[in-house]
């Protein structure tokens, strides 16, 4: 036997216990995860079927139901209206956009301003609003309510019981941890383009709104998105500040729906919180584009 002839089949024999050590070791060390990752698919998409399922199921109490989608009735949507749903939603969606598009605008300028310029006190302030952040709005809801109730005295559409109020409540704690995102994503645009703007006699504003928001719309889509689901879903303040029915947003009405766990008409709850999730999960899939490049890139220069 020739030496080429005995070579192809020591190339097949060596093959064959690589690709069986290969698999060996596929299946020990990256099969888990699929698994887990299949566990995990199921724990988070079985309640959501679930309230889909109730949803859709006139006299639902969510107790002692085994079984999905016995029944598809619309009643429960229907009776959405009854209850002043959509009046919710729309209060949730103008408080939560304009607190949104408030808190990209405020968060953008003190991230370029940290970034571009140099000025006494620049490091302390940062850290200030970092540590500002450490305490959450909920710790001072009294204080809120209180100093609220005194500005309807002289300005009461920025006071109790206006989602102008609540709006500028949500506001007051925009900067902090946006800053800080923005402003690690500010320091990753060259600083080369602001000089050449300069070279040809572009003003800070016309850089600012021109080349740099521009370059930087990724964070600015995951800093809106965050801001618009912190809004959206906060309950406390929002109870806090808003006290007729008319006002409330979807998190206040929803909870008074199911205050009364022995009367909560839960199929109208589900209902309620089926249709609440699509604006989230529409401008999740919006900016889905943007999320992992804006919440990476501002970690490679800061």
């Amino acid at each position: 036997m020739s030496l080429t002839e005995v070579r192809p089949e020591k190339a097949a024999s060596t093959h064959l216990r690589r690709s069986g050590t290969t698999g060996g070791r596929w299946w020990r060390e990256v099969s888990w995860r699929y698994l887990v990752a299949l566990v995990m698919i199921v724990i988070c998409v079985f309640p959501l079927l679930y309230a889909i399922s109730a949803s859709l199921k006139p006299g639902s109490t969510l107790t002692g139901t085994t079984h999905l989608f016995q029944e598809f009735s619309f009643d429960n949507y229907a009776n959405l209206d009854e209850r002043g749903f959509w009046q919710w939603l729309q209060n949730s969606l103008i408080v939560c956009t304009v607190t949104a598009i408030g808190t990209v605008l405020m968060g953008a300028a003190a991230a370029y301003a940290f970034s571009r310029f140099r000025f006494k006190g620049r490091e302390k302030s940062l850290t200030g609003l970092l540590l500002a952040q450490m305490f959450p709005q909920t710790l001072a809801f009294v204080a809120i309510f209180l100093l609220l109730l005194s500005i309807s005295d002289v300005f009461p559409s920025l006071g109790l019981d206006h989602l102008l109020g609540l709006i500028c409540v949500y506001l007051g704690g925009a900067l902090g941890v946006n800053t800080f995102l923005m402003y690690g994503f500010f320091n990753s645009v060259p600083r080369e383009l602001d000089e050449a703007a300069k070279i040809d006699g572009a003003t800070h504003a016309q850089i600012y709104w021109g080349i740099i928001l521009r370059l930087v719309t990724p964070i600015l889509a995951v800093v809106g998105l965050l801001s618009f689901i912190s809004a959206f879903s906060d309950f406390l303040i929002a109870k806090v500040v808003l006290q007729h029915q008319e006002n409330w947003t979807v998190a206040v009405g929803l909870y008074t729906l199911a205050a009364d766990e022995r009367t909560a008409p839960w199929g109208v709850f589900a209902a309620g919180a089926v249709v609440a999730a699509v604006p989230i999960v529409a401008l999740f899939m919006a900016l889905q584009k943007y999320i992992v490049g804006g919440l990476t890139a501002g970690s490679v220069k800061g």
